[in-house]
């Protein structure tokens, strides 16, 4: 992927996928909030939102590598990329920033204040309730629900990640030496292992909820658990889907040592998920 001669920005023609992905995430939106409330129509425009968000991807992100491919792009396009990729990894850390920071309120001052270690404060919010983590939350103590320990799936899962950051690294390395054999052998690897990772982790949803009587409305603890593992898991499926775009045009050449940053998005992305997944593994399996 050659770049254009000088520091001048490369202004693309007037495109509709922004127009296209906004009427896409509004109905993902929509039809998810329909779909958590039960009505019949939700799952359908859900689906709907998700389906004119692939094409989005597909379209928009190709006339990105075309004009990336002939040469349009210039180093000063490189850099903003570069820091249009940091912001957003950025704003994906506030994202479950913000999710921890709900499960760490639950755990260390909403069930403590509710338990009574304050009785000055405890008798005005649930007077007489007796709570301890995990729970399913005051007026929910009649419910049975085991929760989801650390071993075997989840640990299994932490292997096959870190596992993934260490072939996707071998990879890049193969890249800049230009061993194009030993790069598509890491990706595949890498794609591989996040996908037995999605597999493992619907089978132990799959658990929970059947065997486990953990489910998305089992309370405080469900809800915080189901989503930040079920976004973390939203974010493997995307990252993985990634790589196999980047695997795909390792395999055609797109990439040379000096000039990869699509190569390096998705890597540095991947890496975020790996240290997210690390944070889940600890405050949600293990304390």
């Amino acid at each position: 992927m050659a770049h254009a001669e000088g520091g001048g920005y490369y202004v693309p023609e007037y495109s509709y996928w922004p127009f296209v992905a906004s009427i896409g995430l509004l109905a993902m939106g929509t039809g998810a909030g329909g779909f958590l409330q039960g009505l019949d129509w939700g799952g359908y425009v859900l689906g709907l939102g998700t389906a004119i968000m692939l094409v989005v991807f597909f379209g928009w992100f190709g006339s990105v590598i075309r004009e990336g491919l002939s040469g349009l792009y210039s180093d000063q396009v490189d850099i903003s990329f570069r820091w249009g990729m940091i912001w957003f990894i950025f704003s994906e850390v506030m994202f479950f920033g913000a999710f921890f920071g709900a499960l760490f309120y639950a755990r260390l001052l909403s069930v403590p204040w509710l338990s009574g270690e304050d009785p000055a404060t405890s008798k005005f919010l649930w007077d007489s309730v007796v709570l301890s983590w995990p729970t399913a939350g005051p007026g929910m103590t009649d419910l049975e629900f085991r929760p989801m320990g650390p071993w075997p799936l989840p640990t299994i899962n932490t292997i096959i990640l870190l596992t993934s950051g260490v072939t996707l690294t071998i990879a890049h390395h193969a890249l800049k030496a230009g061993e194009r054999g030993k790069l598509v052998a890491g990706m595949w690897a890498t794609v591989a292992l996040g996908t037995a990772f999605i597999l493992l982790q619907g089978y132990e949803y799959y658990e929970a909820w059947t065997h486990l009587n953990l489910q998305l409305d089992t309370g405080i603890y469900g809800s915080t658990f189901f989503m930040l593992t079920g976004f973390h898991g939203a974010h493997v499926i995307m990252g993985t889907i990634m790589l196999v775009v980047i695997t795909l045009r390792c395999m055609r050449g797109h990439f040379s040592a000096d000039n990869h940053f699509g190569f390096e998005g998705v890597a540095w992305y991947w890496h975020f998920v790996d240290v997210v997944w690390l944070g889940l593994f600890i405050f949600v399996y293990i304390l």
